[in-house]
Order: C-alpha cells, then structure tokens, then sequence
C-alpha cells in the first residue's frame, strides 16, 4: 500500500514557475512508477508527466520543454517542476503511482493517487 500526498501548488502569474512535491510512504517506492496528471474543471484527468524506477520520463507535449519531473527514491519523493505556467495549465495536480518500474499513461494504470494539490495560473 501506497499513500501519496501532494503540496506545492497555489496562485502563480503567466510566466512564473511552481515546484511540486508528492511524498510517498511505503517501503518499496523505488519500484513504483510514478506520474503526475492534472484535472481542469469539466474536463478529463489527463497525463502530464511520468517517471520510470529507472529515472525514465516521458511529458506530455505540453509540458516538453516547461516541466520537469525527478524522483527521490532515499525519500520517496516525486517533483514536477513547472516553469513559463500559462493560464491553460490551471488545474489540479495529482500525484499517481503504479505496481512495476515502469510508467504508464493512462489514468485507469495506476493503482494509488493523492488528493491533489490546486495550481491557478492567471493571465
């Protein structure tokens, strides 16, 4: 079992830049795949970025270029590093994580999830 609990997250202007953090427990978190997705209002979950237990990542193609991912196994830490935020990145953030090394990209691919933590972007 798995409890994933973000932070981070607030009001930030257009061009500005926020770090997320997702602290995991459990034992094992370095065989964990790990991800970030995020919910705006009235729209579907979708991936942002992901990271393998070997530091493999892949983004989203909105987030090539801008977010970062990084993992801290020593302590069971994921980041999403964000930077030139836009208005459209507004949502909340969660934190996923998955049974096996790898990633995924589909929501329905992983088994445990954090509250979320809410990014606004304003214009």
């Amino acid at each position: 079992q798995v409890q994933l609990v973000e932070s981070g997250g607030g009001l930030v202007q257009a061009g500005g830049s926020l770090r997320l953090s997702c602290a995991a427990s459990g034992r094992t978190f370095s065989n964990y795949g790990m991800a970030w997705f995020r919910q705006a209002p009235g729209e579907e979950r979708k991936f942002v970025a992901a990271i393998a237990s070997d530091e493999n990542k892949y983004y989203a193609d909105f987030g090539q270029g801008r977010f970062t991912i990084s993992r801290d196994n020593d302590k069971n830490m994921v980041y999403l590093q964000m930077r030139s935020l836009k208005p459209d990145d507004t949502g909340v953030y969660y934190c996923a994580g998955r049974m096996g090394r790898n990633w995924a990209l589909f929501a329905s691919q992983y088994e445990y999830w954090g509250q979320g933590t809410q990014v606004t972007v304003s214009s």
